[in-house]
């Protein structure tokens, strides 16, 4: 009988260990991880979650909303807490977040918005004070009606919509000639690929404005490999964007800080569960990296 007791209560302490466990869990669904600035975004809400006594689950959609409306199906079975999640797309998560609303699972978006769905809090730059800023940079350089070309993110997306938003208020306030306007969807390759393409049909292009250093990197090797002197003007402050202004490759980068952002969500994700007010949108300072 002693030894059932025992057994009963070993039994009962690891159940409440499990639900412990589960009360402490939070979850971070990331467009990609195939991309640094998002990287560095998952390790500061890691660090953030270990320092607050959290575990933090981290799944990666690969940019596919079918994969990041399964990763959304597996964390509702899962229970977690609360789900900071950087969309593929603002418009095709809404039903990902619509799954985590029925289920209870409060919902924070990080980066790039959400269009549906009850979202606690959207943290993210101010991406088209951002877009300005580089439109205004690339002027103050070249004078206003310099020729630009404008490399896009991925369609759909709210920073890639925001950050051109503010790249046109730039454009207009400065008359810049945008010879130019494509998508890269924020891929280093596809920015090469694209920038040797506009480049061909449009040599007499000055400046470039890359959405984020990835399609920005792309973009100085196709410039380097056709010969040509074009300033180019990126979006993230990733390590690699930096680097690339201390070499003088790249003029510029419109930092983010994505460990802030990451940290930021996890703390606002505990003061939702805790029951506090938390502000609807969370802006994260940015500033021009230039050499």
């Amino acid at each position: 009988m002693k030894k059932l007791n025992t057994l009963l209560a070993a039994a009962i302490m690891s159940v409440l260990g499990t639900a412990q466990a589960a009360d402490h869990t939070l979850a971070m669904v990331v467009s990609t991880l195939n991309n640094p600035f998002f990287v560095t975004m998952k390790e500061g809400a890691e660090a953030k979650a270990k320092e607050l006594g959290y575990e933090l689950v981290v799944l990666d959609s690969q940019n596919d909303p079918a994969k990041e409306l399964s990763n959304m199906e597996d964390l509702t079975v899962r229970k977690v807490n609360a789900i900071l999640i950087n969309p593929t797309d603002s418009e095709a998560v809404g039903n990902a977040i619509r799954l985590a609303n029925k289920a209870n699972i409060p919902v924070l978006t990080l980066d790039r918005g959400a269009a549906q769905g009850d979202v606690k809090a959207h943290i993210a730059s101010d991406n088209v004070a951002g877009g300005k800023l580089a439109g205004d940079f690339i002027t103050q350089k070249l004078g206003a009606g310099a020729k630009v070309i404008q490399l896009e993110g991925i369609a759909g997306t709210s920073a890639a919509r925001d950050r051109g938003e503010g790249f046109a208020l730039a454009v207009a306030a400065n008359k810049l000639e945008v010879l130019a306007s494509q998508p890269a969807d924020f891929d280093r390759t596809k920015g090469l690929n694209v920038m040797e393409n506009l480049l061909a049909a449009h040599p007499s292009v000055q400046a470039v404005f890359a959405q984020n250093d990835e399609m920005a990197l792309g973009a100085i090797r196709a410039v380097q490999a056709a010969g040509k002197e074009v300033m180019i003007v990126g979006f993230d402050g990733t390590d690699d964007g930096k680097a690339a202004v201390a070499k003088g490759k790249l003029a510029a980068t419109v930092a983010q800080q994505p460990a802030l952002i990451g940290a930021i969500g996890v703390e606002t994700a505990d003061k939702v569960l805790k029951g506090q007010p938390v502000e609807k949108s969370i802006p994260v300072p940015l500033q021009v990296v230039s050499k």
